[in-house]
């Protein structure tokens, strides 16, 4: 067997990491200067009618403050807060245009955590920039109702927040924190929250542009500060012309303290945006020397600099002094902090237009010199960035390729973007690298013979490399995608050439690259897993997948991660354990939730197992929910496992309802592949005889024999049912004798096995024979809930489980008498009211067995607390019981 050893990889996370994270879900470091309350300039004017009303907004939940970009609502508010007392504030500016809701909650998480407000490790915290589990606002509202005194929230620029998933979970907590959050919106536009539900209520503070806008005596007093004295009637005539816009006022007082004649040059100065173009490149970049002058149009290509990076662009060294003297002097030079550094963002617009029209075509280069600083620095996402930018697409596929990044096509946090940004890429770019990205893109949508044309363009082209680093980093990304190719095409002896590739070429590739990226040996292995489960080598399946399930859990790894799970689940149901297969396939399900990830994520297979073990209790409603929602996988994922495991699902489904004409339908299409599936073939065969014989055709039935490797404990019980059902019992209990199953397969194997003797028995006219096993058949079933091979047994059984002496074993879960199988049940009742996010923790958390008192400690709340929630999820889903609870959220896809 040949396999793979992933990279240590850090321990999980604990509760305390949790609360103060260390990075945000890209891996950078937190902006600190996204947390800082910003410092007020000399020439900042109080104006206390505005704070007054800010005090007056505490007593309220929501307070906004909305006007136009330079009407001073941030500084008003930083004053505001400088002068608070008593309440712990977290400040926090959402100035990243764009960002998700996982960035999003990742830094007011740790803006919490800075100002000083405890929060427990169970909150979690987001790894995918762009998603967050639901449960994360919930939990942090509950934390936050339960504060004796309010934490004062404000979120500046607010307006870059255009996501409504984020203003929904913002509204949600402010909703259920109550007291305990009071939060402050500073923003340019009306938030997507329901502004006029709170405005009835009498829960929202306004400030808007009309307040916010100067007076003139508010403006004759800032005039002054700015070292002007003009007469009354020069300001009004100022106030009306820019309508009390502090931006205006502020820029036409720097204007005229540069002018001999201040107060004709107010008189015209037009605050619109062309005037305040010019007035930018007038007075603030063409009054700079040379050197800034040139420093400051190349770093407008950038959204965040070090000097290092200005100096890569510049060919200088003199980055460090410039951008210090341009941040120490308010020029639209922003530090923020860790020696990084940002143009204004109407200055940065302004100078790439000046660039563009007084260089043209240096913007290219630019990006393209910021792109190999970045790359030799390490930071992969904003290199790929900028080599797009500067459309070098041999050097941004180089990069992703040499970094051993191809796995993030597929799965982690950055796999949308990383898709995104090479969809742009054009056919003219040749080499390794650019073909190994297409084969990717192909591969990530299942095009299997597209994603092979590319690969083999890839191997001839590396072919002329000559073992350096770089090529072994290429062909280890070569090898992961041939065995994906492999496993898509159900070809397990290619995907076992590609693995042990990939085993040589580990030594050659630098260890670093391996640590940072454990996403392509866990893709690798589940590949290799899948495959030889298609091949029907189960326990070097399970060894594989094995040590993908145990790996550290990670964003990067969660794909792979609930993929393994799932077909370890799927090996654990094919050999007759259906509980171990619910346990595994459970935790297949919340691998990639518990990561915020998208949906779909992993191939589904997980689903497919709970169909299949819903299928085998008879719980026919949950099963086809299950199917439903397993139709939606990741396309890479959508391997002939998963297909034929659809397929053999949906029969049984079929089966079971009494309808063998729709099961014969649903493994009629056979699953395209490369080699043939000896379990998948014995498992249609079986299926298709069960059909058959449902439709009163034995001999149709047995003809199908042949296809049926008995070898398999499964396989051959079920061929042993067909024997016996075409009158052939002695042979049905020599294939039974053996195989002998009940020492090498779990109970969902072991229960048919002794049903077929007991029905042998019952044919020879022993039924004290066939009442024992029965009884054997019963006691096994009882434990895993198994009625459906009771209920598919046929009529013989009847008196056996109606007898006394067997009364005990069938109470409770089997009803005596039971008999062929029912039609589809009647649909159960909807669901008339929506599930909490504390009574969906609670549900979440009964689904895993845990009992009143673990739940209660889980989620750090008293007993009568769940006890209270769970009476509620009672009443909502229309149960009374624990497990009618579970299986009733399960039917209805709540879990």
């Amino acid at each position: 067997m040949s396999a793979l050893t992933g990279p240590e990889e850090e321990s999980p996370a604990t509760p305390d990491d949790h609360a103060d994270p260390h990075a945000d879900p890209h891996g950078d470091p937190f902006l600190r200067t996204r947390f800082a309350v910003p410092s007020l300039p000399a020439t900042f004017l109080r104006r206390e009618r505005l704070t007054r009303h800010l005090d007056r907004g505490l007593r309220t939940p929501l307070t906004m403050v909305n006007g136009s970009a330079g009407a001073g609502k941030t500084l008003l508010v930083a004053d505001w807060v400088a002068r608070r007392d008593g309440l712990p504030v977290a400040w926090l500016t959402t100035d990243a245009a764009g960002d998700g809701s996982g960035m999003f909650w990742a830094y007011l998480l740790r803006a919490l955590h800075g100002a000083g407000v405890p929060l427990p490790g169970d909150i979690g915290f987001p790894a995918d920039a762009n998603r967050v589990s639901p449960a994360l606002p919930a939990r942090l509202a509950a934390e936050l109702s339960v504060r004796e005194r309010p934490v004062v929230v404000v979120l500046d620029e607010f307006d870059r927040v255009t996501s409504p998933e984020i203003a929904e979970q913002l509204g949600f907590v402010l909703h259920h924190a109550g007291p305990g959050l009071r939060l402050v919106l500073v923003t340019r536009t009306e938030p997507l929250l329901p502004l006029h539900r709170h405005r009835a209520a009498g829960e929202l503070t306004e400030i808007r542009g009309a307040e916010l806008a100067f007076t003139p005596h508010e403006a004759a007093e800032l005039m002054e500060l700015h070292g002007l004295s003009l007469p009354p009637a020069a300001v009004r005539t100022l106030v009306e012309r820019t309508r009390g816009w502090a931006a205006g006022l502020r820029l036409s007082a720097l204007a005229a303290g540069q002018s001999p004649d201040p107060e004709a040059y107010l008189k015209e100065f037009e605050a619109d945006r062309s005037t305040i173009a010019d007035f930018l490149l007038a007075e603030v970049l063409k009054r700079q020397d040379a050197a800034t002058q040139d420093l400051l149009l190349r770093v407008s290509v950038l959204d965040r600099f070090s000097a290092g990076l200005a100096d890569a662009l510049t060919g200088r060294d003199d980055a460090e002094a410039i951008l210090d003297r341009l941040s120490r002097g308010n020029a639209f030079v922003e530090h923020l902090g860790h020696g990084l550094y940002r143009l204004h963002p109407l200055f940065g617009e302004i100078l790439r237009a000046h660039l563009r029209m007084r260089r043209p075509g240096r913007e290219t280069e630019l990006h393209r010199r910021a792109a190999e600083w970045l790359r030799r620095s390490g930071s992969l996402a904003e290199a790929l960035g900028h080599g797009a930018a500067a459309d070098d697409w041999e050097f941004t596929a180089g990069t992703l390729i040499d970094d051993l990044a191809i796995g993030q096509f597929f799965t982690g946090p950055r796999s949308d973007a990383v898709a995104g940004l090479f969809s742009r890429m054009g056919r003219d770019t040749t080499g390794p690298a650019p073909e190994l990205v297409r084969a990717a893109e192909r591969l990530a949508r299942r095009e299997v013979d597209g994603g092979l044309t590319h690969l083999r363009r890839a191997r001839q082209e590396l072919a002329e490399y000559d073992g350096t680093a770089d090529a072994a980093a290429a062909r280890l990304s070569c090898a992961l995608l041939e065995a994906l190719a492999a496993r898509l095409a159900g070809a397990p002896d290619r995907a076992e050439d590609a693995a042990r590739t990939a085993e040589r070429l580990r030594d050659a590739v630098p260890a670093e690259l391996l640590e940072r990226h454990p996403e392509l040996t866990a893709l690798l292995l589940d590949h290799l897993g899948s495959a030889r489960l298609w091949a029907g080598r189960f326990e070097e399946a399970r060894d594989a997948l094995t040590t993908v399930a145990e790996s550290a859990p990670g964003a990067a790894t969660a794909l792979p991660r609930e993929d393994s799970l799932g077909r370890l689940a799927l090996i654990d149901h094919l050999t007759g354990w259906p509980g171990r297969a619910e346990r595994k396939a459970h935790e297949a399900l919340v691998e990639t939730e518990r990561f915020g990830l998208s949906r779909p994520s992993g191939s589904g297979v997980e689903r497919l197992v709970l169909a299949a073990v819903a299928v085998e209790r008879d719980e026919l409603g949950q099963a086809q929910a299950l199917l439903d929602t397993a139709a939606e996988s990741h396309p890479a994922m959508r391997d002939p496992v998963r297909e034929a495991g659809h397929a053999l699902t949906t029969a049984r489904l079929h089966l079971a309802r009494g309808d063998p004409g729709a099961a014969l339908k649903a493994v009629q299409p056979e699953v395209t592949a490369d080699a043939d599936s000896p379990w998948v073939r014995g498992q249609t065969a079986l299926v298709a005889a069960a059909a058959h014989l449902a439709e009163g055709h034995p001999e149709a039935a047995a003809g199908l024999l042949g296809e049926v490797p008995d070898e398999e404990p499964a396989c051959a019980v079920g061929a042993a049912r067909v024997e016996l059902a075409a009158g052939r019992a002695e042979a049905a209990v020599r294939l039974l004798d053996r195989v002998r199953p009940e020492g090498r397969a779990g109970p969902a194997v072991t229960v048919r096995a002794a049903l077929v003797r007991a029905q042998a028995a019952d044919a020879a006219g022993d039924g004290a024979a066939a009442r024992g096993f029965v009884a054997r058949a019963l006691a096994e079933a009882r434990r895993e809930r198994l009625r459906r091979p009771f209920l598919e047994a046929g009529p013989w059984i009847r008196p056996y489980l109606g007898a006394t002496s067997l009364h005990r074993l069938t109470t409770g879960w089997l009803a005596p008498g039971s008999g062929p199988p029912r039609r589809r049940p009647e649909p159960p009742p909807p669901v008339v009211e929506e599930l909490s996010g504390r009574e969906r923790d609670v549900l979440r958390r009964l689904a895993r067995a845990m009992s009143t008192e673990e739940i209660a400690a889980d989620l750090y709340v008293s007993v009568n607390t769940v006890k209270t929630h769970l009476k509620s999820v009672y009443r909502k889903l229309s149960v009374n019981r624990r497990n009618e609870a579970v299986r009733r959220a399960r039917e209805l896809d709540l879990l």
